[in-house]
This record gives C-alpha cells, sequence and structure tokens, in this order.
C-alpha cells in the first residue's frame, strides 16, 4: 500500500456525498491511515489535485464522487506511477458497477487499499473547436480540444441527453435528471447524418459471432471501414447507464475501442434502440453495427458527451491510448 493516500471527493456528488466522504476519511483514521483530504469546488478542481498528486512518490488517490469526478482524476493521472481507486458517490457510478466495485464505503475502501493494480487503455476524443484566436496564429491548423475517457464518448442521442441535463435538478434527483433529459432529446429529435472512418486491425473485428457490421450502410476497402449512422457509442466499458450493455465486450483492460452504430433515422427508431437497450436485446437489432478499433474519425454536427458530461459537438477523432492509468480493482477470486 503507499505511505500517502490522498481523497479527492466531490461534496456534491448526490446523496449526502460530503457526509459520506468524511465518513470514508474516518474509516481510514481508525485503521491507523491519515488520508489528507481535498474537496473540489468547481469543475477542473479534481483534474488539478490528481496532476498535483502525481507529482508526489508513493502516493495513491482515491476519487470519491461518480463518473465525472473520476475522469477528471483520471485525466489528472495519465501515464503516471501513481494509482486511481474510486469510492462511488455519484449518480450512476458506471465505472464501479463495470469494475464490480460496491457502493457501499467500508467494502470500496476495502478494495482501495487490498485491491489489485491494473494498467487500463484510455480512450481519447480530440475535436476541432471554435474560439477567438487569430486563424493567422494556427498556421492553417484548426484548433483542437482532447479529453481521454474510461467508460465512453457518445454521440449523438448520447450527446443531446446530456447536453440536456439540468445541473440543479441533478444535484437533488442524481439520475433522475438524466431521465429527464433524455425524454426531452426524444421529443426534440432532429439527428445529423454521421459519416465514420475507422481502422480496422484484422477481419475479426468485424465478423463473426461477436462483431457484425451492416452491409447497406458500411464499406470495408483495405484496412478500413466507412459507414452512416446517427447515434454512436465508442466504449471502452461494457456498462451503460448503470447495468446496461450496449458494447458488450468492450474493457478498460483490453487495448481496442469497441463502436456501436444505429444506421436507422427517426424518433419512433430512436425509441426502438432504446428498448432493445433496456431489455438486453440491443445485439438482437438488424438495423446497427458493432465492431472493434484502435481509431475511428467522425464527421458531421453533433453533441458529444465523455463520461457522462457534455464535451462539445463533432468532428472528432477518437483513439485508445494504451497503458495510460493504473486502476486499482478487486482482487481476482
Amino acid at each position: 500500500m503507499s505511505k500517502r493516500i490522498i481523497i479527492i471527493g466531490n461534496p456534491i456528488a448526490g446523496g449526502g456525498a460530503g457526509e459520506k466522504i468524511l465518513r470514508a476519511s474516518s474509516i481510514l483514521k481508525a485503521s491507523g491511515i491519515d488520508a489528507e483530504l481535498k474537496f473540489t469546488a468547481r469543475k477542473g478542481d479534481a483534474e488539478y489535485f490528481a496532476r498535483e498528486a502525481s507529482r508526489l512518490a508513493d502516493t495513491m488517490v482515491i476519487a470519491a464522487g461518480g463518473d465525472g469526478t473520476y475522469n477528471e482524476v483520471a485525466n489528472g493521472l495519465l501515464f503516471s506511477d501513481t494509482p486511481l481507486a474510486i469510492l462511488p458517490l455519484g449518480t450512476t457510478s458506471v465505472l464501479a458497477r463495470e469494475l464490480g466495485i460496491s457502493l457501499d464505503a467500508e467494502k470500496a475502501l476495502d478494495v482501495a487499499l487490498n485491491g489489485r493494480v491494473e494498467q487500463v487503455h484510455l480512450g481519447r476524443t480530440t475535436r476541432r473547436v471554435e474560439n477567438s484566436i487569430d486563424p493567422a496564429q494556427l498556421h492553417g491548423a484548426p484548433p483542437v480540444s482532447s479529453r481521454h475517457f474510461l467508460l465512453m464518448t457518445g454521440i449523438g442521442y448520447d450527446g443531446d441527453s446530456v447536453r440536456g441535463v439540468n445541473e440543479r435538478v441533478k444535484k437533488y434527483s442524481g439520475k433522475t435528471a438524466y431521465i429527464i433529459s433524455g425524454i426531452g432529446a426524444i421529443i426534440n429529435y432532429r439527428p445529423g447524418l454521421l459519416r465514420i472512418r475507422a481502422a480496422m486491425l484484422d477481419r475479426q473485428d468485424v465478423e463473426g459471432d461477436r462483431f457484425r457490421v451492416h452491409p447497406r450502410y458500411c464499406t470495408i476497402s483495405g484496412n478500413s471501414l466507412e459507414s452512416t449512422g446517427y447515434t454512436i457509442i465508442v466504449s471502452k466499458a461494457a456498462c451503460y447507464g448503470g447495468d446496461m450493455k450496449i458494447t458488450p465486450d468492450a474493457s478498460l483492460t483490453s487495448p481496442y475501442l469497441y463502436v456501436f452504430v444505429s444506421h436507422s433515422r427517426g424518433r419512433l427508431n430512436l425509441v426502438r434502440y432504446i428498448a432493445a437497450i433496456v431489455s438486453g436485446k440491443v445485439m438482437d437489432l438488424k438495423d446497427i453495427s458493432y465492431f472493434r478499433t484502435d481509431s475511428i474519425e467522425i464527421e458531421g454536427d453533433s453533441h458529444i458527451q465523455i463520461d457522462g458530461d457534455y464535451a462539445g459537438k463533432t468532428p472528432a477523432k477518437i483513439e485508445v491510448v494504451k497503458n495510460a492509468l493504473k486502476l486499482i480493482m478487486p482482487t481476482r477470486h
């Protein structure tokens, strides 16, 4: 176990998060561990605290909050020797479900202290951004913004839903805020066509029992796949929005991105996709594609979410970043 433990906590993650973080600190202290506690006050604090922690020797960081907090801390610890553990407090805690970490504080802390450290591969989403920089200073290259993710990047309906989340409602009602926003996104659904170009590593990435591409909407030429769709999920995790699964083979320890594409337009088709995801039958749908890659470019004009936080609009490039983070997981039995 590391000599120094720093808890980076989001006190407004939901469900009395502040009190739970203090209780976790007390549990550690009762075990003879005096952990340093850092509370976030605004977006970006968790990443800053994590980056500062990564400069300290023999340190472990416990991210206490939800998936947004984990994402910030992970981005602050990239390529460092500082391992990340999580204390689930957020509205959904998809990462906790993905890793099999209990929502009970004592059990989660036991994983943090006694779990195994695994080197994991993250995703990175890079998109062109608009700002006030003089184009002449860019030498013809558009300004870009990059963000690493633990779970997924969602484009289309996913991005619309997260963009519409009311932060005040989220603070007091948690997951209900996403449900309300998701319903609103269905009512106002006006999807734009997205164009995809993905690197193909091997024919097994698109064929066989697990993967498939729709022959009407996808073309494979050489080592690349080209396709079109309306909602795209690019994942490093199997869990989606809780215990649901939309990319069932995805894993943080796998050096691939797992891609889900819906090909049919329209509100009724969107409702059909959502129903299939909720019922666990999404892979039975005929008008989807599901494959793996290590790099994908998406053109179009749609909103993006990254690990449950809004992240702007396409176009974007998404790629695997290998061995990017040390993550503490439950020990194997």
